[in-house]
Order: structure tokens, then sequence, then C-alpha cells
């Protein structure tokens, strides 16, 4: 059940006795005309869809980013403009109108507000320009819907022509909604793009007991090496660093080579990563070491 505050139509708070014209002022801060919010809530991206939806006077279709939010996906940027498609367009300060035609089968609801399905989300998000972007996006919508790319791919055939199309067929080749964060997105991508093998996201790894060691976050289960994202939690917070030493030392004993990759290797010396990992690969017998790409870049992977 949703407590937080939400938005409201200004009107319609005055109308009913909730509010005043002086405490819609005074009290809460306008997203859109006639749309507000108590001061001192936090505008997330889900808000600011929900905002939006009440300023269309509740006659719109939310899509793409607003969508996504309201699919509790994770990582999108709240200062971007919300998404809706609607039959009447017009400029409005952080609101990005389309006027695609929907199917029955591409809405959904979700609190009472329409928006598109997953895969239709999914099938917008993908085909826009930047393949990095797009399939950090998807990942993590995937990651929050549990959406398989045959779903995707499926409405795509319906739609053969679109705009994007290309784009969108690859990205749901490397579409995982194992990523639990945009870097572990970037840190598969670049593997890939270097010439390994697509790594196993979040492998769960047991003892000879069928006893729970630890998940790794991405990797090849045959020769035993993993790759894991070190955000900023590993390292600011004390209880969880001390998880991870525990951690890495009881997958070590179950006989995996872990790779630690930090922000700042994946940004600025990729190659260093792509090294170590090449090097943990040959150590265990990978006989296709010598044709890994130290200067891959994610780029490589868009469509030609």
């Amino acid at each position: 059940m949703h407590t937080e505050p939400l938005p409201f139509i200004g009107t319609e708070a005055v109308a009913s006795g909730l509010a005043t014209r002086r405490t819609l002022v005074s009290r809460h801060d306008m997203i859109y005309r006639n749309v507000y919010l108590p001061k001192g809530v936090e505008l997330t991206a889900a808000l600011r869809a929900q905002a939006a939806w009440l300023w269309s006077a509740r006659n719109a279709t939310l899509a793409g980013l607003s969508a996504a939010a309201l699919y509790e996906t994770r990582w999108i940027d709240a200062t971007l403009p919300a998404e809706l498609i609607r039959a009447e367009t017009c400029d409005v300060d952080a609101i990005l109108i389309h006027r695609a035609k929907l199917r029955d089968d591409e809405v959904g609801a979700v609190r009472g507000m329409p928006l598109t399905t997953p895969a239709r989300t999914a099938f917008d998000l993908g085909r826009r320009r930047g393949l990095e972007r797009a399939v950090v996006r998807v990942d993590a919508l995937a990651n929050a819907t549990g959406l398989k790319a045959f779903e995707v791919e499926g409405l795509a055939d319906t739609r053969r022509g679109a705009r994007g199309i290309v784009q969108l067929r690859r990205v749901m080749d490397l579409m995982d909604g194992g990523a639990e964060s945009p870097q572990e997105t970037r840190t598969r991508l670049l593997l890939v793009a270097a010439g390994f093998p697509r790594p196993r996201t979040q492998i769960l790894v047991v003892d000879a007991h069928g006893m729970f060691v630890g998940r790794v976050d991405m990797g090849w289960d045959e020769v035993k090496v993993g790759v894991e994202y070190d955000g900023p939690q590993h390292w600011d917070d004390p209880v969880q660093y001390a998880r991870d030493i525990d951690r890495l030392a009881e997958l070590a004993a179950a006989g995996w080579l872990i790779i630690r990759v930090s922000r700042d290797l994946l940004r600025y010396r990729s190659h260093v990563v792509l090294a170590r990992v090449r090097d943990a690969m040959r150590a265990r017998g990978w006989p296709h070491a010598d044709r890994i790409r130290l200067d891959a870049q994610i780029g490589w992977l868009d469509p030609r």
C-alpha cells in the first residue's frame, strides 16, 4: 500500500476542502499547471509521471521512462521529462508527448493509471539512439518486471519497419535482466565487446553439499571465473565491506577466481579489467584468451 504523499490536482483539493488557494502556494510546490506536491517531498521519476498524468486531465497513457518508473525500475533520472502518449500535442516544460497509436494489448495499468506494458515500454526505449544507454534502460526494466526478450521480439515482429528496429533487435540480443546496476550492464557489454563469451549473471554458488556459498554478479560457471562490479557501498559501508571479505573468501574456497571492477577501472582503465579477466580465463584453460581485444569499446557492439 502506497502511503507516501502523492501529486494532486489543485482545483480538486480546493473544491473538496483539503486545501485553500493560500495553502496551495504556501505548503506545496507546483509540478505542472494545477498539479501540486507537498513541499519537502522528493520529486522522483515515478511521482513526476503521476503528476504529468494528472496534468493531462487523466486522459493520456504513460510511456517510456515514465512507464518504466511506475514499474519500479531503478536508476531513472527524475529531472528528465515525463512521457505521455495522447492525441493532442502541445509544448509543456518537462513533459514529452508522443502521438503513437497503441493496441489494447500494449496498455496496462498501475495504481489506476494507464501505461504501456513492459514489452511495449522496452520496444520504445530500445529504439532510442544510443545502444549502450538503451541496453542499460532495458536491463533495468527487465530486472524490475521480469520481462523476457522474446516478449519484445514478438511485439517487434508485428511492427516491422518502425524506426530504430535494427538497434532494438541488437538491444534484445544483449539484454539481461540479471544486471542490478547500470555499471553491471556496462561491465558485461565491455566483456562481450572484447570477445569473451557472454557471461551468465547472478550466478548462485553452492558447495558440495548444496549449501549456499554466495552469488556472483556475472561469470562463467564452466571455468569458475567471476566478474563483480563494486559500487561505493562496498567500500563506504563497513558492514558490507566485512561481508564482502567473507563472501570472497568462501567463493575462493569453492574454486572461484573473482575479478573485481571499480568505477575508475571501468571508466579510465578498462584495458586493465579485460587483461585481468583474460589472464584468469587463460589460467582456467580457456583456449581463446589470445583473441581478446584489450582496447575494446562498448561502441563496437552498435549495429552496423
